[in-house]
């Protein structure tokens, strides 16, 4: 059996967008709408909820 090189794909069209083209279209639109404030508190809520994980696990290492 002959192997054949792998190349990267082409995105296929088909008169709509790529997934990549979706993503940053809706990414504008998301930091149009809410600004630069959406991002700082979503930031923050994600570094306490990265927090209260790590302290969950060391909690539980403790208990083992």
């Amino acid at each position: 059996m002959a192997r054949t090189k792998t190349t990267k794909a082409e995105p296929k069209k088909s008169g709509g967008m790529t997934v990549r083209e979706a993503g940053r279209k809706g990414g504008e639109v998301t930091a149009q709408r809410h600004g630069p404030q959406f991002y700082e508190e979503i930031g923050r809520k994600g570094g306490q909820k990265v927090k209260e994980l790590i302290e969950q696990g060391k909690r539980a290492q403790l208990e083992q």
